[in-house]
């Protein structure tokens, strides 16, 4: 197993490798600068307060228009479809309003940019306050025709406490939508909003969707958690999700390596939501080849980093990113794949067969270079409690 896996399950730990971050401030420091501000107030403070007061909402930036996609497939990754290269637009366009944690990134498709477009809001993992950690994801979903808010949540690695990111999150959903519908933007619609979320990003999407009323924020439609999970922290969790909403559309992926959050926050999500019975389990396994090639089912699977959307943190989060993200069939045609067939499944009816259902298309994750198939995800259905898919029938009979 690579060594970059090792030190993993610290992501949630507030940077418990104890190495000094020159950006973030270290938790044995926190309880004193705090205590330090509340007794002696400086001016600094006072006037980002008085700033906020009169700017309430971060100043949107635009950051630069980039290009989205290549114009050949990645090696790996299907010509069309789900999770392929077919691509309606060309180009992102990148804005930044997430100087504060209740902020925002915003990418709106260009080139061509059409009056209007679907929105998917995206969840990042815990410290991935950076977008550049999912960057060609984000760019494919941008060039497939959808309008992809980014909330940041976090100020940093220690504050707000994770009890506060669902808040912090709806926030700058919020604001987002109010900014898109300003003129010299593209018009968001939102009757039917699709939810990706990674990690931590899990628990706030769930959080959200058991609430959106109160959040007020769009009813989530469509809902894929890559890896969810909180690590050692339980702030923003619920005991239980039947108050996810009946006609949401759920995917859950879990990584059979995922050492950093496992498989038992998702399975929790996918047992208790008993009021959504449009849901899926998925567990991604590892695999390899006489050709030296390994298919890894890690927790940073669904990293994908594009430095065009480099903000510049350089936490313990991001680093890991940089050492450990790689772009493969596991990008392609398991979270790609899922994500899209989902979404165009909820706003067109089509592609259920890939989204749903423990079918062979759902499963197929790919080919070897010798032709043979890579390890396909296993599918577990409602009901299904012991785990033993369809896939894993036929691999049993095989042996």
């Amino acid at each position: 197993m690579p060594s970059t896996q090792v030190n993993e399950s610290t992501e949630f730990a507030f940077n418990s490798s104890l190495k000094r971050q020159p950006t973030e401030v270290q938790p044995n420091l926190y309880m004193y600068m705090t205590a330090q501000k509340i007794s002696k107030p400086i001016k600094t403070n006072r006037l980002k307060q008085f700033c906020r007061a009169i700017f309430p909402i971060s100043p949107l930036l635009l950051k630069g228009v980039f290009a989205a996609a290549q114009g050949t497939p990645y090696p790996g990754q299907p010509f069309e479809g789900p999770g392929g290269a077919d691509y309606e637009h060309h180009s992102v366009a990148f804005y930044d309003a997430a100087t504060n944690a209740d902020g925002y990134w915003l990418f709106e498709p260009a080139d061509p940019v059409p009056d209007s477009a679907e929105v998917v809001v995206f969840l990042h993992g815990y410290g991935a306050y950076n977008p550049m950690a999912y960057g060609k994801w984000i760019k494919h979903l941008v060039a497939k025709g959808n309008i992809v808010i980014y909330p940041r949540y976090q100020k940093n690695l220690v504050w707000p406490r994770p009890v506060g990111f669902p808040e912090n999150a709806a926030k700058g959903i919020r604001d987002a939508l109010q900014v898109l519908e300003k003129e010299g933007h593209v018009k968001p619609r939102t009757e039917k909003v699709a939810y990706v979320a990674h990690s931590y990003g899990g628990v706030i999407a769930t959080n959200l969707a058991a609430h959106w009323q109160k959040f007020d924020i769009p009813k989530p439609k469509a809902m894929l958690l890559a890896q969810p999970g909180s690590g050692p922290f339980k702030g923003a969790r619920l005991e239980k999700y039947e108050r996810l909403p009946d006609d949401l559309n759920l995917l859950v992926v879990v990584g059979e390596d995922d050492y950093v959050v496992g498989e038992e926050f998702g399975r929790l999500v996918f047992e208790t939501a008993v009021n959504t019975p449009n849901r899926n389990l998925i567990v991604q396994r590892r695999d390899t080849t006489n050709f030296r090639r390994w298919i890894l089912a890690t927790h940073s699977e669904p990293y994908a980093y594009d430095l065009d959307f480099d903000t510049g943190v350089r936490n313990y989060t991001a680093r890991r990113v940089l050492m450990s993200a790689r772009l493969n069939e596991v990008d392609f045609n398991c979270y790609w794949k899922l994500a899209d067939a989902l979404i165009a499944y909820t706003r067109t009816g089509e592609y259920g067969d890939v989204a749903f259902g423990d079918t062979p298309h759902q499963r197929f994750l790919g080919m070897w270079p010798d032709g043979r198939p890579i390890r396909e995800l296993e599918v577990i259905l409602p009901g299904e409690r012991t785990g033993v898919s369809k896939a894993k029938v036929e691999e049993f009979k095989q042996d």
